[in-house]
């Protein structure tokens, strides 16, 4: 029988996740970040965009190239930062799963279990997104923000400025603006999200086939559905989350459940899905490259761990 491979060093494998997650969270902010400008700024400002491509047009014309990557700075950080700590505490809530339901193996997992320990990490891995998304969502919404007289800030300021600006007004707890709202759209939406992929593996794999052993157009394939799941299942909770994360630079926000019914009763149920159409179009690449770039690194860490074990 053929020997089986090293076991590699707990630490050394949470080492692997992070740095995997990481370069995951690089590939999907590269190939997305002018969806995710459009997206915003339609989530926040409905009544001035008649849709995704009139958002498009407006914005290179009023703010050129940069406009369409404005926040690409705290979008990285955000990405980055979220992806590997999301990846590193999956490893950890796969362990904890297998657990819960008494399996011999992390490699017994179903589909449903792997998407169940996707969403436990993401409690975890909110924590660390919601500063750095709240700082990008304020840059992206810069323009409109200036135009209604709601900011002294300028389009073209730096992260730096956006940052010292929350830090003078809001104080350290300002940076977590919106963490309820993140918590409601993250561990519902990682659910889908996992789930979505690792169903999506499951149906390419040929007879006597592993997960380990697809190729890459499977992996950016399944990594794209499971981007497109998360944002069908959770887009309205997203577009509260970036109303108040943004508003909150003018003023006070209620909190997740008021603005919500806020929004319903005054705008209707439409208006938290503007802006669908760029978030679902962004997912398939951009979680895609994600998937790709972590199984890829993984991959390549892990062999290099073995070797050296």
């Amino acid at each position: 029988m053929p020997a089986e491979p090293p076991q590699v060093h707990p630490v050394v494998q949470m080492l692997i996740d992070l740095t995997a997650g990481a370069a995951g969270g690089v590939a999907c902010v590269v190939s997305g970040q002018p969806f995710d400008t459009i997206k915003v700024k339609m989530q926040t400002f409905p009544a001035l965009y008649r849709g995704f491509f009139d958002c498009s047009v407006q914005t290179y014309r009023q703010e050129g190239m940069q406009g369409l990557y404005q926040g690409t700075t705290p979008a990285l950080l955000a990405n980055v930062a979220e992806n590997a700590v999301l990846f590193a505490c999956y490893g950890f809530c796969q362990e904890a799963v297998r657990w819960l339901f008494g399996l011999g193996s992390v490699l017994q997992l179903s589909d449903l279990h792997s998407a169940i320990a996707g969403s436990f990490s993401s409690v975890f891995s909110s924590m660390v997104l919601c500063p750095t998304e709240l700082v990008k969502c304020r840059m992206q919404a810069l323009h409109e923000m200036k135009a209604a007289g709601q900011t002294a800030l300028s389009s073209r300021s730096s992260t730096w400025a956006v940052v010292k600006a929350i830090l003078r007004s809001e104080g350290p707890l300002g940076f977590f603006q919106g963490l309820t709202s993140t918590w409601l759209r993250e561990v519902p939406g990682y659910f889908f999200f996992f789930g979505g992929y690792e169903v999506s593996r499951s149906l390419f794999l040929q007879a006597g086939q592993s997960k380990q052993e697809l190729g890459a157009l499977p992996v950016t394939v399944s990594g794209g559905i499971g981007g497109a799941a998360f944002w069908l299942a959770v887009y309205p909770i997203d577009s509260v989350k970036s109303r108040i994360q943004v508003l909150s630079m003018a003023r006070q926000q209620d909190g997740f459940l008021l603005s919500f019914l806020h929004i319903l009763r005054t705008e209707g149920i439409m208006r938290l899905y503007c802006g669908l159409m760029p978030t679902v179009i962004r997912a398939l690449p951009s979680n895609g490259a994600l998937f790709l770039a972590y199984e890829v690194t993984h991959k390549k860490l892990t062999g290099l761990a073995e070797r050296a074990t």
